[in-house]
């Protein structure tokens, strides 16, 4: 149960946070990166400022009990990508399987976009990632 409770904690704070979250939910504000994903049941979508003052946040879904190593989903935004949330981490009970803090973006055309991300997916987990700031 503190998992939990930390888990839904934690997960109010990055929302208070990051204005990709909350603003724009009904103008624009959720562009589906991965929705078609049968064979590995991941999902992904970014969620973007529509005012223009944050940067977006990438959420992805793993639907498995398996944990997915390298995978691959495309990003707007070269560079670094911070971890800010991961719902398998073992502060929530989770067996702590992610990406170390955050990934770098390779010059690898991904869904649409220039540059994409390889990610570990932790099983039946939820990841949430933003561009580094500074």
């Amino acid at each position: 149960n503190a998992g939990v409770r930390r888990l839904v904690a934690d997960l109010n704070a990055v929302y208070r946070t990051e204005p990709a979250l909350h603003r724009g939910d009904c103008t624009g504000g959720q562009r589906y990166v991965i929705g078609d994903d049968e064979c590995h049941s991941v999902f992904a979508w970014l969620r973007i400022d529509t005012d223009g003052d944050a940067p977006p946040v990438l959420v992805v879904v793993n639907a498995t009990p398996t944990v997915h190593d390298g995978y691959r989903v495309g990003v707007p935004i070269d560079g670094r990508w911070d971890e800010i949330l991961n719902s398998d981490a073992g502060v929530y009970g989770g067996s702590d399987v992610g990406n170390l803090g955050g990934v770098d973006a390779d010059d690898v055309a991904w869904h649409g976009f220039d540059q994409s991300v390889a990610l570990t997916l932790p099983p039946l987990a939820v990841v949430a990632l933003r561009p580094a700031v500074g």
